[in-house]
């Protein structure tokens, strides 16, 4: 059984799955969503998660530096309560602060070009939530 990790936007969703054994994180594909229509891409996760046989999600939890929770945590706490409703599983917040910083930072050294970025840089903030919570889960 995998784990799924998710970076929520408000414009897309990046999906990472865990290997097998949960030790690494692999970016799987942007999902495109409309917030303000409550279209988050439900269908194709369900697509994602029985496809890879996911057992558990792991979804950024973007606080404030100060530890505070703004609207953007408040929209990850309602969609953990969505996902755990539609698909049964085990769903827990992750701290993310400065997750796509660093996965920007990481695009950037790999001189990867500035579109190449948009379009891989919230599936590889998913991979760096998903890898911070599968090590942490290693060293408990």
């Amino acid at each position: 059984m995998r784990t799924m990790g998710l970076d929520l936007g408000s414009k897309t969703l990046g999906v990472a799955i865990s290997d097998a054994m949960g030790w690494t994180a692999q970016g799987i594909e942007t999902i495109k969503i409309n917030e303000a229509q409550k279209d988050f891409g439900l269908k194709r996760l369900g697509q994602l998660i029985e496809e890879y046989e996911v057992s558990a999600i792991v979804i950024g939890f973007p606080k404030n530096m100060n530890g505070t929770i703004g609207p953007r945590g408040e929209a990850s706490q309602a969609f953990v309560q969505l996902l755990e409703h539609k698909f049964k599983l085990p769903t827990h917040l992750w701290d993310e602060r400065l997750s796509t910083m660093a996965a920007e930072r990481v695009l950037l050294e790999a001189d990867v070009s500035r579109s190449k970025r948009k379009q891989v840089i919230d599936k590889m903030a998913a991979v760096m939530i998903l890898q911070g919570f599968l090590d942490r889960q290693t060293n408990l």
